[in-house]
């Protein structure tokens, strides 16, 4: 009896519907999912509110040393050092440069042999100029002994008197010799001190013109030639130029104290008042100069340094000497829950700097601690600027 063949069909797996563990395992990859979005979503929408949120347009203010007469300046002006007696020194003659004794910040007195031209051809002539004075002095003895002898003879008698006045134009001739060759000798001088660059006057070497070896001329007509040898200045004659508007010219006036900045020290001032304004206006640029006088100033004040003045009203002279201290505007500081604090910009986001504050300084109030010198904060920190806020800055 044969044992019948077994069902496989049971065996089979139905793949139509789905089984409860497969339905499990898909159900956490939903929520995941899900998730996901949510997540994508809210970037989205935090994206999209950072790119469409407008940037807040400021200016930037400077965090700098001022004094309480600065900041009661009527007027502001930029200017630059200039020196009073100011000289280009050179030669009335032409020749080679072979001695050039200065180098440039070296101090000069008037008089000084600074350089020195190639002078053999005029020592020559100086030379021939005064034999030729000695020949007609010894000349003039002759002549003035044949002309007393004619003299005496002419009293007795004994010549005529066409050989007294042969003896007499001689010695006239003799004594015009001599008074020409004197002029040919101080001629011959006067050529060799041209060979010889003196100081006019006590100062400073500020350049170096010209080198050994060069050939000066005294219009440096050639393009190989130079006119100056060095230029010098007398440093304490310094003051300061400025070019002040037709328009703000009713607010300046002589005598009036001014303090003075050098941009290359700004936590330096220096006392000054106006010496001279310039009796006429410059025409293309609408401005009239003004020179300003110093007080007293030390030895960083150099020539061409730039500068800024400011005009103060006549009775802030006597705050001329009050110390500087590190201000900013009023209007950077804004108060926050409590706190006194400025803002700066780091990577076009506002960011709180608390500050302690001191007494005001004009427009300008003090910062005791916080900031230093030469930092940016936003000008106005009104209600538009928070901590983390894009800020972009306002162009010119």
């Amino acid at each position: 009896m044969s044992k019948p063949e077994p069902d496989l069909s049971t065996l089979r797996i139905d793949r139509s519907r789905p089984s409860a563990t497969h339905r499990a395992s898909r159900r956490p990859s939903r929520r995941v999912i899900g998730t996901i979005a949510v997540l994508v979503l809210a970037g989205a929408v935090f994206l999209g509110r950072e790119m469409l949120s407008p940037r807040v347009e400021v200016q930037l203010a400077t965090a700098a040393l001022l004094s309480p007469a600065e900041a009661q300046a009527v007027l502001t002006a930029s200017g630059y050092v200039t020196a009073r007696r100011k000289a280009a020194v050179a030669s009335k003659g032409t020749g080679q440069l072979v001695y050039l004794g200065v180098e440039e910040g070296d101090a000069v007195k008037k008089g000084q042999v600074i350089a020195r031209l190639e002078d053999r051809d005029v020592m020559a002539t100086l030379a021939r100029t005064r034999q030729n004075l000695r020949m007609n002095e010894a000349d003039l003895h002759d002549a003035k002994q044949s002309l007393e002898r004619q003299k005496i003879l002419l009293k007795k008698n004994l010549v005529a008197q066409a050989e007294y006045d042969t003896a007499e134009a001689r010695y006239n001739r003799v004594v015009a010799s001599i008074e020409s060759a004197r002029s040919a000798v101080k001629e011959a001088e006067t050529a060799v001190e041209y060979t010889r660059i003196v100081a006019p006057f006590d100062g400073t070497v500020l350049n170096k013109n010209a080198d050994v070896g060069e050939i000066v001329a005294p219009l440096a007509g050639a393009v190989s030639s130079r006119a100056a040898v060095v230029t010098i200045a007398d440093l304490s004659s310094l003051e300061v130029e400025a070019d002040v508007a037709e328009a703000n010219l009713t607010r300046v006036f002589s005598e009036q104290p001014c303090v003075v900045t050098l941009d290359a020290y700004p936590d330096r001032h220096y006392s000054a008042y106006v010496d001279k304004i310039v009796p006429t206006a410059d025409r293309a640029k609408a401005t009239v100069m003004v020179k300003i006088k110093f007080k007293s100033y030390d030895s960083r004040v150099l020539p061409e340094m730039s500068a800024k003045i400011g005009f103060l009203p006549k009775d802030a002279a006597s705050q001329l000497e009050t110390p500087p201290v590190l201000a900013v505007p009023a209007a950077a500081v804004a108060e926050r829950n409590g706190r006194q604090l400025v803002y700066e910009i780091r990577d076009g986001r506002a960011v709180e700097v608390p500050v302690t504050l001191g007494s005001r300084v004009g427009s300008y109030v003090e910062i005791r601690s916080g900031l230093k010198a030469g930092d940016k904060v936003i000008a106005t920190a009104d209600n538009r600027i928070e901590a983390g806020g894009r800020v972009a800055l306002k162009g010119p």
